[in-house]
């Protein structure tokens, strides 16, 4: 049974890598810290907000049919913590270089970086690359690269937290965090503790 100081964590639960992202948090709070969001009224009751990795465009779409997207970036701009990774960071941005196709979502223009969709090859091109994190002890973090996108432009006031191959693959904006790559598919829950942490949110 979770206590009722624990924090609860919401888990953006449209779509991705939902399960993962659910189960680094209850590794590092405890089972029963974590609340899917599915619906406005969720984002009530959390003190932070993890925005997975997926399809950004499917996301997009996702956030406009169940009422998410005015509640979510009303909270955000309030000042709920959020971590974003991979598709999560694409819907955080304030500009996205157009696709060759057309087909782009529409982000929420919060997070003062251009990003470009799946910059580091295909699905079958996914790789594992050690990173070193800005805060992050203990050596550098095995950063999963899936369909990522590219950190084109970083914007006065956000800090780069950590680079890989000349580019920005983590950057932070006061409560907001976004990650080129996926930290849930690792069993290393450092960099999730590392944000938990940073706002208060774990001892």
């Amino acid at each position: 049974m979770s206590s009722p100081s624990r924090p609860r964590v919401g888990v953006l639960a449209l779509q991705g890598d939902v399960p993962e992202h659910a189960a680094a948090v209850e590794r590092v709070l405890g089972e029963g810290s974590v609340v899917p969001v599915l619906a406005p009224a969720d984002l009530l009751r959390v003190s932070a907000l993890l925005l997975p990795g997926g399809e950004s465009t499917t996301l997009s779409r996702l956030l406009d049919e169940e009422g998410l997207r005015a509640p979510l970036k009303e909270r955000l701009e309030g000042g709920l913590p959020a971590l974003a990774t991979c598709a999560g960071l694409i819907l955080l941005a304030r500009e996205l270089e157009p696709s060759p196709g057309g087909r782009d979502p529409v982000t929420l223009g919060l997070l003062s970086v251009k990003v470009r969709r799946n910059d580091y090859g295909r699905q079958v091109e996914s790789f594992e690359a050690p990173v070193d994190l800005q805060g992050l002890s203990g050596g550098p973090f095995p950063a999963a690269f899936i369909r990522a996108p590219r950190i084109l432009r970083v914007d006065p006031g956000v800090e780069v937290l950590g680079h890989w191959d000349g580019s920005p693959v983590a950057v932070r904006q006061g409560n907001l965090w976004g990650l080129t790559f996926h930290p849930e598919l690792s069993s290393d829950e450092r960099l999730h503790r590392l944000f938990l942490r940073s706002h208060g949110l774990l001892p």
